[in-house]
């Protein structure tokens, strides 16, 4: 896929806020509904909570790597369902979209979804820097909607492994309009920033709300926080099995709508799925109930 050109994109000015306070308009690409493209998240030196790169590591991603989101687009011979991110596990330490987001992108797209795979920021930034980036995604996709031919509210997260921990994170603490600058305080913001990030669904696929290795059960956080519908989709050989049990146990209890899917003999990073954890069909069924509801 080639990078995007760097043609100034959507363009907006005298966006206030609630206090009167000029916000300045956002400068990324037009999207190409229909035409596979690349879209950087932040404006080139604009990104919030910058790091610094230590020489002595080994990193997945180099010192001027700049978060973007790829665009797959849905099936043009049948009617658009909404729009699907896709979040690629990796223990934060690297990306593994080859087994994981574009293999799913592949089937999500004839099934109708207007599909994102999301490349967020690794090591050194943790989880709340990539739910930045995921938040900026979907506030991207919600502002295009009627382009890519969806209802702005039809927006899911869907993450795997640590991806799916980014999108925990994401829905409960970086939702709405949510500032960066809760973050970085010398981030400042652009009227992108003024778009919900709210998702109308989230996809745990071997993965859980909590931090690296780490499932929460915190019932009250769930149940404060206006969670999504959640789906999981694990195998009874993965080592955090237990952990994906508990964790939807507690999502349940705090009154938010789950489906779990337990594929017996499964390990970790099934991706999209073989004949013995075909998650995508059931995720469809779900998703689009919600979609039409929505």
């Amino acid at each position: 896929m080639e990078n995007p050109s760097s043609d100034v994109g959507h363009e907006e000015t005298e966006v206030r806020s609630d206090s009167e306070t000029d916000i300045a308009g956002f400068h990324l690409e037009d999207p190409t509904p229909g035409t596979e493209q690349v879209i950087y998240l932040w404006e080139e030196g604009k990104m919030p909570a910058p790091r610094t790169y230590s020489e002595s590591a080994d990193y997945f991603d180099p010192p001027d790597f700049r978060p973007s989101m790829e665009y797959y687009p849905a099936n043009p011979e049948i009617p658009v369902k909404g729009a699907v991110m896709l979040c690629a596990g990796g223990a934060f330490m690297f990306r593994g979209n080859q087994g994981d987001t574009y293999p799913t992108a592949e089937k999500l797209t004839e099934l109708g979804y207007q599909c994102f795979v999301v490349q967020y920021r690794l090591r050194p930034y943790t989880q709340e820097e990539g739910a930045l980036d995921l938040a900026r995604a979907v506030r991207y996709v919600r502002y295009y909607a009627e382009e890519y031919g969806i209802d702005e509210k039809d927006i899911a997260v869907v993450g795997y492994s640590a991806g799916g921990i980014l999108c925990g994170e994401q829905v409960l603490n970086w939702k709405g309009t949510t500032s960066p600058t809760l973050l970085d305080e010398n981030y400042v913001p652009d009227s992108l920033d003024g778009i919900s990030a709210d998702a109308a669904a989230i996809g745990h696929i071997y993965s859980f709300y909590g931090r690296l290795s780490v499932g929460s059960t915190d019932v009250e956080k769930f149940r404060s926080s206006s969670l999504p519908p959640t789906f999981y989709a694990y195998g009874t050989e993965d080592p955090f099995y237990r952990q994906f049990m508990a964790n939807a146990d507690a999502v349940r209890e705090a009154g938010v709508s789950v489906e779990e899917h337990c594929y017996d003999g499964q390990p970790h990073g099934f991706g999209a799925g073989n004949a013995d954890s075909n998650w995508v069909p059931e995720f469809d069924r779900w998703l689009t109930d919600i979609y039409e509801n929505n």
